[in-house]
């Protein structure tokens, strides 16, 4: 065929010419004695207009409808009107998989208006819709923007087993699976690995899932996440690791803004400025600014509740303008065993959380580094040295100071596009009952 084969978003570039396009039937609809035709691909949609019935007359007659597979081409020609500022005029349609069931879900209107579970339950199709895809091309770019951010940092990427011997943190909620005549585990991170790694490579990352068996049924908590994990040595200490991560969260920021215009334009993204120097606040003094400003005694919890975060996160807006904020500190108690203590009050953390627009959205800190540390850590948690016993390893033959942290993927998403679920930016979730599709 001599006329040239481009996507959806080219179109534009082509005025004049005569072009073909390959995708699915998004609408066909009659105005008058015109039929319009939209022909969405995977990068976007575009409308076809003709006079002629003869043109469309596969689609008018019921054989091939709406997610039917065509091959469209016609000459594109300007038209200001027209929802991307140029038509598909004369079109010729081939069907290349007909379809004439009726989709379970409308995916061809502007919103989706079917509730989560139906939306869920036929994630299949409904991945499709024009705004259900942008959220996921946005997930996309930002794992690129991530990398990129951090490869240009010296950082190496790994990819660490998901079946893992003993619980990362020696805690009740993991998945236990029957491996051959043992019994494992899927991991609730990569921590250990990421760690024992810094001793090979100084820098390293990962990007890949996470299994939390929380019997969690809330709009922020699913059971299988993607994970975006840094961990990196010779550090001075936690605040070393949040200006890393102040860095690749603008890398990612800037990276979204590159990558997906279109997506962020369609969903109405208020793209969040990274400032500088992100503020931060210690978590003693976090309780107290609470109890101060909203008369509600937090003090002497050991955590911040999602309550307690959006307070924060309103408070960082009002006082410095930024969608970001720090809290470090946390207590001992609530951090894993491998946390290193603040050397001037041990009963606290040189840890933090990051809190994005009042939601927490990742965690990190400075790690322990000394075997002998780990071996006092391991004793006062009551845990046997034994199933940590190659990750010891490690430290036993010299690592340097370090730290590392981990944002959710899904998380992110939710906080940057304003969705009501996290599952709304998860690809196929798993939750309590949710094992399909």
């Amino acid at each position: 065929m001599s006329e040239q084969l481009i996507r959806t978003t080219e179109v534009a570039s082509h005025v004049g010419e005569r072009v073909t396009l390959r995708g699915w039937v998004h609408t066909v609809r009659r105005l008058g004695g015109v039929i319009f035709l939209v022909l969405r691909d995977g990068w976007g949609t575009v409308q076809a207009v003709s006079e002629n019935e003869d043109d469309l007359v596969v689609l008018l007659s019921g054989e091939a409808g709406a997610e039917s597979v065509v091959e469209l081409t016609g000459m594109v020609t300007a038209m200001p009107q027209a929802p991307s500022g140029v038509e598909i005029h004369a079109p010729q349609v081939q069907v290349i998989t007909p379809v004439t069931e009726t989709p379970p879900v409308v995916i061809n209107k502007r919103e989706i208006k079917a509730g989560l579970a139906a939306q869920l339950d036929h994630a299949v199709v409904v991945n499709r819709h024009p705004a259900r895809r942008a959220v996921f091309r946005l997930a996309a770019a930002a794992m690129r923007s991530f990398r990129e951010t951090l490869n240009g940092r010296g950082f190496t990427e790994i990819q660490s087993p998901k079946i893992v011997a003993s619980a990362t943190e020696s805690g009740a909620n993991v998945f236990k699976i029957n491996y051959f005549d043992q019994v494992a585990y899927l991991a609730q991170s990569p921590q250990f690995y990421k760690q024992i790694m810094v001793g090979v490579f100084e820098r390293v990352y990962e990007v890949g899932p996470v299994f939390r068996a929380e019997p969690h049924d809330t709009v922020r908590h699913v059971n299988e996440y993607v994970s975006m994990d840094v961990e990196f040595g010779f550090i001075e200490n936690h605040f070393t690791v949040m200006a890393m991560l102040r860095e690749v969260m603008s890398g990612i920021m800037d990276g979204l803004q590159g990558y997906c215009p279109a997506e962020l334009a369609l969903l109405e993204a208020a793209m969040p400025a990274v400032p500088p120097t992100i503020p931060h606040i210690h978590f003693h003094e976090a309780q107290e600014l609470i109890f101060q400003k909203h008369g509600v005694d937090v003090r002497g919890e050991p955590d911040l509740s999602p309550q307690d975060e959006r307070w924060l996160g309103v408070w960082a807006k009002e006082e410095f303008n930024s969608d970001f904020l720090f809290v470090v500190g946390y207590p001992m108690g609530k951090r894993p065993f491998y946390t290193h203590p603040n050397p001037a009050n041990p009963a606290y953390s040189n840890s933090f959380d990051l809190l994005f627009r009042g939601t927490e959205l990742v965690t990190g800190g400075q790690r322990l580094h000394r075997y002998e540390d780990y071996l006092s850590a391991l004793a006062r948690a009551g845990h046997p040295t034994e199933p940590f016993a190659t990750y010891m390893e490690a430290f036993r033959y010299g690592m340097p100071p370090h730290g590392g942290f981990a944002i959710g993927l899904e998380r992110l998403l939710m906080q940057l596009l304003g969705l009501q679920n996290l599952r709304l930016a998860t690809l196929f979730p798993r939750d309590l009952t949710r094992l399909t599709p």
